[in-house]
């Protein structure tokens, strides 16, 4: 898609997976249009775990939609533990559990919107040029399947019904509750 296609659309969102697979996979000129679009074109932009990491700052070809700043795993990774229910606690003094898989801690851009157990940012939200950026370091859109093995208060449609908040905010260019 040349720039100009990808500006047409309001929201690109991309998933988990791995970050390093998904910047390789493309090539410069790729994400340098979606760069573009974003920037100059005002395309919003929701990522999720793998796609938080690649529109940050990455040598791996990422998008860099966050003014040269790049994402660590949450420390979690750091313990060995590269899945679990994280409590999330949100500026409007809730706290809901949320399935996190190897993702990013979001430290250093944008307005805070939820942090993990540690206070650092488990999701942030900001202005990238003229697009309107989300980034999450869990999944709140996981089903019930990914949860087998753990146990989490909150339940699944509960989150579910966040990640439709989520894309909803993204799509729209509109702020969520922010520390």
């Amino acid at each position: 898609m040349s720039e100009s296609e990808l500006a047409a659309h309001r929201l690109l969102i991309v998933p988990g997976g791995n970050s390093i697979a998904i910047g390789d996979n493309l090539s410069h000129d790729a994400t340098t249009k979606i760069h573009d679009a974003v920037v100059n074109d005002g395309l919003h932009y929701l990522g999720i775990c793998a796609g938080a990491f690649f529109g940050g700052y990455s040598i791996y070809n990422g998008l860099n939609l966050t003014d040269g700043v790049w994402f660590n795993f949450y420390a979690d990774e750091f313990k060995g533990i590269h899945k679990a229910a994280v409590t999330l606690s949100f500026a409007n003094d809730t706290t809901r559990e949320m399935y996190w898989q190897d993702g990013p801690q979001l430290s250093g851009w944008g307005e805070i919107i939820a942090k993990y157990p540690d206070g650092v940012p488990a999701m942030v939200e900001g202005k990238s040029g003229k697009g309107w950026v989300i980034l999450s370091g869990v999944h709140a859109e996981a089903p019930a399947t990914w949860r087998t093995g753990m146990k989490f208060k909150t339940p699944v449609a509960t989150d579910q019904a966040y990640a439709g908040t989520l894309i909803t905010a993204a799509l729209a260019g509109s702020s969520l509750p922010h520390f």
